[in-house]
């Protein structure tokens, strides 16, 4: 059996950002992904086939609390969950990191302050091509560093409504956005501006993701091998319990197993926390790593909403996903208390409204789904969700995966609903026509909805409270890892990506220094 000096599980936002960061120091890596590639394929780019067959969703069933079952928008490929995010990569605000008073409790502080992650945030929106332009959000933290690309621009719609949302007195800013866009010089460009890539695979690779600028890059290194269609069931430690010996795989239907030095997990965190409670033994007899019981508590998704705002006038925009506002982020003289925040998401498109149930719009009868989507203005707003320890995954013997969830802070989501509504009448809208759009086609369970998925692994100094140390390696085990967003202790109200890249950088540094202190000391010995 093959030894190599690390093993990362899964290949999405942390882990494949870890892989190209670790890939040019020559060690042996190995990356095993559950999924395959994601086929380049006519069906990428259509809203039938992505919102309203879910081509692309896995075909995981997970049960709520109550036994009942769903099916998780969840996607296991090559890079994935970003294959088919929105790639608005956002940065904690620097307050995120610290202890922040919510409606519904606290939200607790990092083991680590944004001063400590802000040089890898800096290097993750290199490596992601990330498009943006500071000093225009009052929210922004300090940064060392320019945005690699400048901000995409807005199209005339939202430009309309960028320029009247300052005339209101509010502050409007390009938002960050991971596409590899040139607007400079379209004929090299590789994405082509197109309508569908917010909740779309991108046939063409323009989108910046953890396949394209993660694992692709990682694997032109001679030492780095990729494994698809590898799913991980179990973790197996040493006689001690203090470290992780084997990884097992089911793959084709056998199991296989593979050793190295280190193991980092990547999963998602409902997942990682998953393999870690499957992976009980006589030491670990909770599961791996939760001596503390931690493992699985804490889940955080955001609490989001999806709605369309109906123009007065055509919205012919394509690409609208440019822009943000973070007004009501903390509080303001709108309320005592954070609400939240306000972005556009991908333009409404007439076919995903058939997987939406028209029925439940309510909208007048003359409007036409056409009607609709040719005057709708897209909006998505997140309400930080706080982690409570009864949020949480578990699992039972035959590897049932079981979440159980209850929302927080929905008095501030439904008043950065309300904000958002009493704005229309300035921005060229309908008045009081404010709809809310179903995220998660055909399934009415909101715990469906995992893209924004957190906790469950939680990072901090106290092994009694935490699953890992502020480095995110398991305070049980010595040689094994976690950078997916379960190593989060809270989420803050902004796309947990760019959060999870940066952190994964972080880590990797650390990785680094690790395996060269141990060639050294090999060496001197």
């Amino acid at each position: 059996m093959a030894v190599y000096d690390v093993i990362i599980v899964g290949t999405g936002a942390g882990g494949g950002t870890l892989a190209r960061h670790l890939a040019p120091s020559g060690k042996r890596i190995l990356l095993l992904e559950r999924g395959d590639w994601l086929p380049r394929e006519p069906q990428n780019w259509l809203a039938q086939d992505v919102f309203v067959d879910n081509r692309y969703i896995s075909e995981d069933t997970w049960y709520d609390d109550q036994g009942k079952p769903f099916q998780p928008q969840i996607h296991y490929f090559v890079g994935g969950a970003t294959k088919l995010y929105g790639a608005a990569l956002y940065r904690l605000r620097e307050e995120d990191f610290e202890e922040l008073q919510h409606h519904d409790g606290v939200s607790p502080a990092w083991p680590i302050t944004y001063d400590e992650l802000e040089p890898y945030y800096s290097k993750a929106e290199q490596l992601y091509e990330v498009h943006g332009a500071h000093g225009e959000d009052p929210t922004e933290p300090y940064t060392s560093a320019p945005y690699p690309f400048p901000a995409v621009s807005h199209e005339p719609r939202i430009q309309q409504l960028a320029d009247d949302l300052a005339a209101a007195g509010y502050h409007p800013f390009h938002a960050p956005c991971g596409i590899r866009l040139n607007e400079a010089n379209m004929p090299y460009s590789a994405c082509v501006r197109c309508a569908n890539c917010d909740g779309f695979p991108c046939a063409v690779h323009g989108k910046s993701d953890a396949d394209v600028l993660g694992v692709r890059p990682a694997l032109e290194h001679s030492n780095v091998e990729l494994v698809t269609n590898a799913e991980v069931v179990k973790l197996e430690t040493n006689a001690d319990g203090t470290a992780v010996t084997e990884v097992v795989v089911e793959r084709d239907g056998e199991r296989e197993t593979y050793s190295g030095d280190l193991v980092v997990l990547a999963c998602g965190a409902a997942n990682t926390a998953k393999l870690l409670l499957l992976s009980a033994n006589d030491k670990h007899p909770q599961g791996l790593a939760n001596g503390s019981d931690q493992v699985g508590r804490n889940y955080m998704f955001h609490n989001s909403q999806a709605v369309l705002a109906l123009s007065k006038d055509e919205n012919p925009t394509v690409f609208q996903k440019t822009l943000g506002l973070n007004d009501f982020y903390f509080a303001s003289d709108a309320s005592e208390y954070p609400l939240g925040n306000i972005q556009m998401v991908g333009k409404s498109q007439a076919p995903m409204f058939h997987g939406e149930k028209p029925g439940e719009t309510k909208l007048a009868p003359e409007w036409s789904l056409e009607k609709v989507a040719n005057h709708a203005i897209d909006f998505w707003l997140s309400t930080e969700d706080l982690p409570r320890p009864d949020n949480r995954v578990s699992v039972d013997g035959d590897g049932r995966l079981t979440l159980s969830y209850t929302s927080t802070n929905d008095t501030p989501k439904k008043e950065l609903y309300g904000q958002l509504r009493s704005m229309l009448h300035k921005l060229h809208m309908e008045p009081d026509h404010l709809f809310h759009r179903f995220a998660y086609m055909k399934n009415e369970i909101p715990v469906a909805g995992v893209a924004h998925q957190a906790g469950t692994c939680r990072m901090g100094s106290d092994a009694a409270t935490s699953v890992l140390n502020p480095d995110c390696r398991a305070h049980e085990l010595d040689n094994l890892y976690v950078v997916d967003t379960s190593v989060f202790p809270s989420i803050g109200a902004v796309n947990p990506a760019l959060t999870a890249m940066a952190n994964s950088l972080r880590v990797g540094d650390h990785l680094l220094e690790r395996m060269g202190a141990r060639a050294e000391a090999a060496i001197s010995a």
